[in-house]
């Protein structure tokens, strides 16, 4: 359950909750649902039990209320184009607007959120009916966060949109389905990728959680402990989030070896945190290591390789010991990175602009420190 608080007084609930027979609210004990109950769960109970009971209408009404933020968002680009699946400008079922949230570029790309949806749910459902396997089954989730078209993964509110989209599309598989683990990571990743911060640990908490209590594979966990630590990454919860890291990078190496691209995801991971709590000295060497292992083996266009060297040019600039020398590294490994992002990603793309932004940081340093300060000699 994502619904992981009281409906009558929002206290943490554990998964043992008692809940409404009919629409399967969930309360702390009978206390808070006959409170509910008498403050207006009875008007509500039966609409909720048709939308699917608790969990599916609270998916679906947190899908729509998602979906009209990411088409406010996109208005301006999206103005008199058309959807590439339906050709239309408005939804012919939904009547709603377009977006578009990947790297696509010029009149590539504008989607509604309902056709993307509906496109992955579709080839999906295929590798499910026809044991077409594994890798053919990854392959295709993958359209749940990345674009057909420019081959690169949604970001900011239509990344959450689509989140949505695919947890109220599996929500009401059983706990132990894959595809409903998958949904959920899809959830909370979309949710910090609209900086709801909260909602999404609560819902990566859950997810750990559930995988603990039904026994779930290595692999699972060590995605759900670095999901979970992103998120403290993102609340200030540094000391957490590199505890967890730690943690993700050791099993990583363990499992998979220092070349693999999720070790490599846990690298950065890991130095960006030790960053963040400014031990420079452990985070640099680790970076240095990491760097042409992701060059080598996710190219110099992934988004694990320039967030890897972005990272290591912000060890540089912000490390108080950092030389000269330092800092022209720091410029001369942005200003490449930033090239690079803009070629593969786009101008208006976060990992463009987030690195634009600190590229003006290291170059004022590194003007600072070339400049002698009045008086000196």
């Amino acid at each position: 359950m994502i619904l992981t608080n009281c409906a009558a007084c929002a206290a943490p609930l554990a998964h043992t909750a008692p809940r409404c027979v009919r629409c399967w609210t969930r309360y702390c004990d009978s206390t808070c649902q006959h409170d509910h109950w008498r403050r207006g769960h009875k008007q509500m109970c039966k609409k909720i039990h048709r939308g699917g009971n608790a969990e599916q209408y609270n998916a679906d009404k947190k899908y729509k209320e998602a979906v009209a933020v990411a088409v406010e968002a996109c208005a301006d680009d999206t103005k008199d184009q058309t959807c590439f699946i339906c050709t239309q400008a408005l939804h012919w079922k939904t009547k709603e607007g377009l977006v578009r949230g990947c790297s696509c570029r010029g009149t590539a790309g504008f989607a509604h959120v309902s056709c993307l949806a509906e496109q992955a749910k579709i080839l999906v459902a295929e590798a499910e009916e026809n044991n077409l396997g594994d890798k053919v089954l990854v392959e295709r989730w993958r359209r749940w966060h990345t674009c057909s078209l420019c081959k690169q993964e949604y970001h900011g509110v239509v990344r959450c949109a689509i989140g949505w989209a695919c947890w109220k599309t599996y929500v009401g598989r059983p706990e132990t389905d894959a595809t409903r683990g998958f949904a959920i990571n899809q959830l909370g990743n979309g949710l910090d990728e609209a900086n709801h911060h909260e909602e999404a640990l609560s819902v990566k908490e859950a997810q750990l959680s559930l995988l603990r209590r039904i026994g779930a594979g290595e692999e699972g966990i060590l995605v759900a402990q670095s999901n979970l630590a992103s998120t403290y990454g993102e609340l200030g919860q540094m000391e957490k989030a590199l505890s967890v890291e730690r943690d993700v990078y050791s099993g990583r190496l363990k499992f998979h070896g220092e070349q693999h691209p999720a070790t490599l995801r846990a690298a950065l991971n890991y130095a960006s945190s030790l960053g963040s709590l400014k031990r420079y000295a452990e985070a640099k060497p680790l970076l240095l290591k990491t760097m042409p292992v992701a060059r080598r083996v996710l190219g110099e266009g992934h988004r694990v390789t320039l967030k890897t060297r972005w990272t290591y040019a912000s060890s540089l600039c912000e490390d108080p010991d950092a030389t000269l020398d330092d800092l022209n590294e720091a410029v001369t490994t942005l200003e490449d990175a930033r090239r690079i992002a803009r070629r593969v990603f786009g101008g208006a793309h976060p990992i463009t602009g987030g690195l634009g932004r600190d590229l003006i940081k290291a170059r004022a340093a590194l003007r600072a420190r070339e400049t002698p300060s009045p008086g000196s000699a």
